[in-house]
């Protein structure tokens, strides 16, 4: 984006050459942490990471449900195990759960959809990271939650979620939201990246191939990051 700096000169955004920033709001990036694999962390990471850390579902043995497994889902998945949580995943897909368990190393995957494996885990877990942006039902969420659970939205549906007062009351439940964090936990958040390995799984593609990369991620098509390689776009003919 092109817009006037302070002293009147032109700004370039993310199309610029150079870049002078104040240190206090500049992130060090581990020398172990690939660019291309962990750059979503700064976005899907740290969205992630950050509710954990705060409402206490970084402990290990704590039970965290995550809901959807897309971009902001898997790597939920991945910090709550680095973590040493126990983790659900919840999906509306049935397919996704040999990824879920096998790919991502998800200690159960439950149908969200399905009223008898809902049934199966209801008041069992201690905390659930909800990363899904179309419009959902949380009420069943809800009956999921032990007492005190918390329900962390990071998604943002469309529409607005229906919430069932009676659910809160007699479980003394919490429904609260997160928002990525700021740069000291951003880097805290990049280093427990690096030490335990953790990155986004991504499809890297060249720039032109950016309008075909809109038109899957409206289908759903992506597992679960497109990253842009710009230094071979720039070598591209």
């Amino acid at each position: 984006m092109v817009s006037p700096y302070y002293d009147g000169t032109r700004t370039y955004g993310g199309y610029s050459d150079h870049m002078v920033a104040d240190e206090h709001f500049i992130l060090r990036w581990p020398n172990n942490l690939p660019l291309d694999s962990g750059s979503p962390l700064l976005c899907a990471g740290i969205t992630t990471y950050s509710p954990l850390r705060y409402f206490g579902l970084d402990k290990p043995g704590v039970k965290v449900g995550v809901v959807g497994l897309g971009g902001l889902g898997h790597v939920a998945v991945k910090f709550a195990k680095a973590f040493g949580a126990e983790v659900t995943v919840f999906s509306t897909t049935p397919a996704k759960k040999q990824e879920a368990l096998d790919g991502l190393k998800a200690d159960h995957f439950i149908v969200s959809k399905d009223p008898e494996q809902m049934k199966s885990v209801v008041g069992s877990l201690d905390g659930i990271i909800d990363t899904v942006s179309a419009t959902h039902p949380i009420a069943p969420m809800l009956s999921v939650l032990k007492q005190e659970g918390k329900l962390v939205l990071v998604g943002i549906p469309e529409k607005p979620l229906e919430i069932p007062a009676f659910s809160l009351i007699m479980g003394r439940k919490i429904v609260t939201g997160s928002v990525i964090g700021g740069i000291k936990e951003t880097q805290e958040m990049l280093d427990f990246a690096a030490e335990h390995g953790i990155t986004a799984d991504i499809e890297l593609i060249l720039i032109d191939y950016v309008n075909t990369a809109m038109e899957r991620v409206l289908k759903s098509d992506v597992r679960y990051r497109f990253v842009i390689d710009v230094a071979n776009s720039l070598k591209a003919p």
